[in-house]
């Protein structure tokens, strides 16, 4: 948030930084801003809330809207609009803290396992930052990967791992998308988790990914289908695994792309001779473009 605030200052705008407490509302009203820069990840930030009450003001905001918003936030309803639409994801499962305590489900984890086969990926369905995301090598650690995933949210997505080639999609724009260098991530450790993501020096970047012209060719436009399948506008970042067979399978989409020093969105636009500030304020724009 510091960054853009910052790059938003060196454009020239006024700034006024606020926190999601009891005081913005108030604070909203009071400033009645032109527009305003959503730098929030996790709840509230990402899954419509902040979004709808803005629409509820009729104040300009940047990023995807309400709908976008709520589903690209949701892992599993995300999922199943792939599926509906013939966007590659990998096989998955998905299941709540209720079902663990009124239903045994614990017992079940090992029918979930055989299905999905080892190692698979345990996720909280609505968190973002990879928090809670663990790869589980085998049915030992499946149970204590669930009950830890639980602690961010009341539901699980269970997911096969798919062993291939990480890479990541930015995307700009509203009804004309732009694609920026495809940015692939090697973590030094066996999974791209929360410290990987932010934790300097615990993941190598590759801007262009090295990945041949067809390759990277079937991951845009499996991006750009995924963008537009949960009706993004503005910005989104679209996280894809090439399989060892060439195909790219889609993991999850972010709509609030991350603005840090180990970001994928910045680092992609650099690559396309934006430097930050630059990014900033293209965001800006595609945001007024919006509602003009």
């Amino acid at each position: 948030g510091r960054r853009v605030s910052h790059a938003l200052k060196e454009l020239g705008h006024e700034v006024l930084e606020l926190d999601v407490d009891e005081s913005l509302v108030p604070s909203l009203r009071k400033s009645r801003p032109d527009l305003v820069y959503i730098a929030l990840h996790g709840k509230f930030g990402e899954d419509g809330t902040v979004q709808e009450l803005l629409e509820i003001m009729d104040i300009p905001y940047t990023g995807p809207g309400v709908f976008a918003s709520a589903m690209g936030f949701n892992k599993a309803l995300s999922k199943e609009v792939f599926m509906r639409e013939n966007i590659p994801t990998p096989p998955f499962f998905v299941l709540s803290e209720a079902t663990f305590q009124e239903m045994g489900a614990l017992h079940a984890l090992q029918t979930v396992g055989e299905k999905l086969g080892y190692p698979l990926v345990v996720k909280p369905v609505a968190q973002g930052s990879a928090l809670g995301v663990k790869m589980v090598p085998s049915e030992e650690t499946l149970a204590s990967a669930v009950l830890s995933a639980l602690h961010y949210d009341e539901r699980v997505l269970l997911e096969k791992y798919v062993s291939g080639t990480e890479v990541a999609v930015s995307i700009l724009g509203n009804q004309e998308l732009e694609t920026l260098p495809l940015v692939e991530t090697v973590p030094h450790s066996a999974f791209f988790d929360f410290d990987s993501r932010y934790t300097p020096g615990l993941t190598e970047y590759y801007c262009p990914a090295r990945i041949d012209e067809e390759a990277a060719r079937r991951a845009v436009e499996v991006a750009c289908r995924t963008h537009r399948a949960l009706g993004c506008l503005n910005v989104s970042r679209v996280d894809i695994i090439i399989d060892e067979s060439g195909v790219p399978q889609v993991l999850e989409l972010n709509i609030s792309p991350g603005m840090t020093e180990t970001s994928l969105l910045p680092m992609a636009a650099s690559a396309a001779g934006m430097d930050f500030k630059d990014l900033v304020g293209r965001l800006v724009k595609l945001a007024m473009e919006k509602y003009s």
